[in-house]
């Protein structure tokens, strides 16, 4: 029978993944070599018994084995960020908000440390943020389950995966940003939660004074995920003898920096305004990188003598650390997504020993605190 223009199939990556020849299969599940090849290139459309025969074969259910592209739905989307006009794109979806928000999987963004699952592809389109996406699968509970997280703190990959462990059926995607990207994020409703670290040394207050200027108006809460130390990483063993920022001058250090708008860097201007050093006397001041990690990799490999960021990440990579500061890292809400039964249920873990211990053991953190709403705007 010839195949079903509508009718796709995985019999290939499901045989190849099982070590199985063509011949294989065909001997398995008792038919021809060639009909193996047919159904593997969509030039022939099997029967109900030959399907459930290479299903039994292949120790899966049909469904797994074949499936109509038609019945895929497809649904617009917002797209999170710009990308080149007309270019094919994997995305990773959420709602938030009450609209569908398609997260392009480009690039660092398609990576943690594995590469990230996509929820669909979609073209975009010249002079719109909009993408019409067509979904891999059918599962909208998932994507419906979803809670979209934007921040710069290793500790909430640790956060979601317990979460996602206690909550089988909720999903958390985690976004890397900086606090004020982090923020802005959250403004224009592409995350349900934003994290961030930043200090006001005007009126000696954590993230409240950011939130107000940045939502402007619009209502939120702050939660504390907890209390962490910031400072400067160094090699293993300090063997410039760093003790403090005025050391890095005098030294001759190079560091690394993170960009505008980071609680890491308005540290260290912070810091260095504090003791009255300009900011082009620090060697390496103008070298960017993006996260925490690049940091500390950057001191590992050499690259740099030293770079903010926090105790944990020190410990993780087994660098020096001098403590500069405190900074208490805190998840702003809006609202409107409090009664969400996602967020609900992402924002109960944070009472459970199983995400406490994940935090404890890594060190650095101080979650006496963990959970408490410290501020609504």
């Amino acid at each position: 029978m010839k195949q079903d223009s509508d009718l796709r199939n995985n019999l290939k990556s499901i045989r190849t993944r099982l070590g199985m020849s063509q011949q294989d299969l065909a001997n398995i599940a008792s038919v021809t070599r060639q009909t193996i090849s047919g159904v593997e290139s969509g030039l022939y459309a099997p029967s109900v018994a030959i399907t459930l025969r290479l299903a039994k074969a292949l120790g899966c259910q049909v469904e797994d084995l074949f499936w109509l592209e038609r019945d895929l739905p497809e649904i617009e989307a917002v797209l999170a960020k710009p990308v080149p006009n007309g270019q094919q794109l994997r995305v990773s979806m959420a709602r938030v908000g009450g609209q569908w928000i398609a997260y392009p999987l480009i690039g660092k963004d398609a990576f943690r440390q594995d590469m990230i699952p996509a929820d669909g592809e979609g073209e975009s389109c010249t002079g719109t943020n909009k993408i019409r996406v067509r979904l891999l699968d059918d599962n909208l509970d998932t994507l419906h389950n979803t809670v979209v997280i934007a921040g710069c703190a290793p500790v909430i990959s640790l956060w979601a995966r317990a979460t996602e462990r206690w909550h089988p059926q909720l999903r958390v995607q985690y976004n890397f940003a900086n606090s004020m990207a982090a923020l802005h994020s959250l403004c224009r409703g592409e995350a349900h939660i934003a994290g961030m670290h930043l200090y006001d040394p005007e009126t000696g207050e954590y993230n409240t004074p950011f939130v107000r200027d940045v939502l402007a108006g619009r209502e939120a809460v702050l939660i504390t995920l907890g209390v962490w130390e910031e400072g400067l990483l160094l090699k293993s063993g300090n063997p410039m003898g760093i003790r403090t920022v005025s050391d890095l001058v005098a030294g001759g250090a190079t560091i690394v920096n993170r960009e505008i708008g980071s609680g890491s860097r308005m540290l260290l201007e912070q810091t260095l305004q504090k003791e009255q050093i300009p900011f082009d006397a620090i060697q390496g001041f103008d070298n960017i990188l993006k996260t925490h990690q690049d940091v500390a990799q950057a001191v590992v490999r050499g690259v740099a003598d030293a770079g903010i960021s926090t105790a944990s990440v020190a410990t993780a990579f087994g660098l020096g650390f001098i403590p500069l500061h405190q900074s208490r890292y805190d998840l702003v809400i809006l609202k409107e997504y409090l009664e969400e039964a996602p967020v609900q249920q992402l924002l109960s873990t944070l009472g459970h020993r199983m995400v406490h211990s994940q935090f404890e053991i890594l060190g650095g953190y101080d979650i006496s605190k963990i959970g408490e709403v410290v501020a609504t705007v």
